[in-house]
Order: structure tokens, then sequence, then C-alpha cells
């Protein structure tokens, strides 16, 4: 079965530092592109800053998660156990008001479903952000992209970028130094 490469996804770039591609994110990111990104055998730091990146909507999402599971949690208890199955117990007022006063021995059930709303918020919102399930990335097409888990360093900006234009972009990557400049293609 042969493979055929139709549409072209990205221009990657190879540089030999992560010195080399920090500056050269920098001045891809101030060329203007928006879909692009940064690959290396670790963590670069301020590669973030570099890229232009802003705080990801993750962390208000695995709150607003946290904060469902804790309110889940306070009307469940509450409403079982003052609403629908009443308890009296040594002759107390069972009702709204006094309930509450009993509002501790419930933060068990409480900070369970907590934490549990903002995992599977963190863990559905992480795959979401990430466009998961993909079983297959056009950037491994690119046979010089093996590099990356040893010693090489990448910029891939992808054809869907506003700025795209394939020679003024090869024109950039070659101007700040990359090598091996190479139009990386996607399976059709």
């Amino acid at each position: 079965m042969s493979q055929t490469y139709k549409r072209l996804f990205a221009l990657g770039a190879e540089f030999d530092s992560a010195a080399s591609v920090y500056h050269a994110a920098e001045k891809v990111r101030d060329a203007g592109y928006t879909v692009w990104d940064a690959h290396s055998p670790f963590p670069v730091h301020g590669m973030d800053k570099a890229m232009g990146m802003k705080k990801s909507w993750l962390s208000a999402f695995v709150f607003v998660c946290g904060l469902t599971g804790f309110f889940t949690g306070l009307l469940l208890v509450t409403i079982t156990s003052f609403g629908i199955y009443p308890t009296n117990v040594n002759g107390k007022p069972n009702d709204w008001a006094h309930g509450m006063l009993a509002i501790q021995f419930f933060f068990p059930v409480m900070y369970e479903l907590t934490i549990l709303f903002a995992a599977f918020g963190a863990t559905f919102g992480m795959i979401i952000r990430n466009g998961l399930p993909r079983l297959h990335h056009p950037i491994f097409n690119w046979s010089r992209f093996a590099k990356v888990s040893d010693d090489k360093f990448f910029i891939v900006i992808e054809a869907r970028d506003p700025q795209f234009s394939e020679a003024r972009t090869k024109a950039l990557l070659e101007e700040i130094g990359g090598k091996h400049v190479t139009n990386v293609y996607d399976l059709e």
C-alpha cells in the first residue's frame, strides 16, 4: 500500500541548540505567526514567553468543575438529609436552619465530589485542548523530526496560519537560522 502526500501541512526547520530555537521562536512570534509550535528534546525555560503564549483556559475550566462538584455534594447531602429522608435524632429539630449547623458532617462528600469533578474536568479539558484523540500527526511524516527526542530542536509553522505564505515563511525560517527547511505534507 503506497502513501500519497497531497496537502501541505506545515513548513519545518531544524535548529542545533536550545538558545537558537528560543531566539528563533521570538522572531517567529514577532513576525505575527499564531499557528506554530516549537519542539525540543527537553523543556526550554521561558519558551512559552518566547512563543507569546497566553494563559490556558484549562485552569478556569477545572475550577468551575470543582465548584460544580462542591455544590453537587452540598445539594446531594442536604436534600437527602433534610428533604427526602429526614431523620429525627434524639428529638432534635430536623429542618434546614438547624441542619446547616451540622454541615461539617457532610464535608467528606462535598470534598470528594469537588476532587472528582475537578479531576474529570482536568482530564477531559486536556483531551479537548490537545485535540485528542488524534491517531497520527502529520509532523511524523517528516523523517528528520525523529531527532527531536534525541538532540535537535524544531520550529513548525502550520499552513493554516493566516500569515502563512510558503515562500515568505521559508525565507523567514532560513533567515532566523533554520536548517533543513522542509515542506511537511499530510497523508490523504
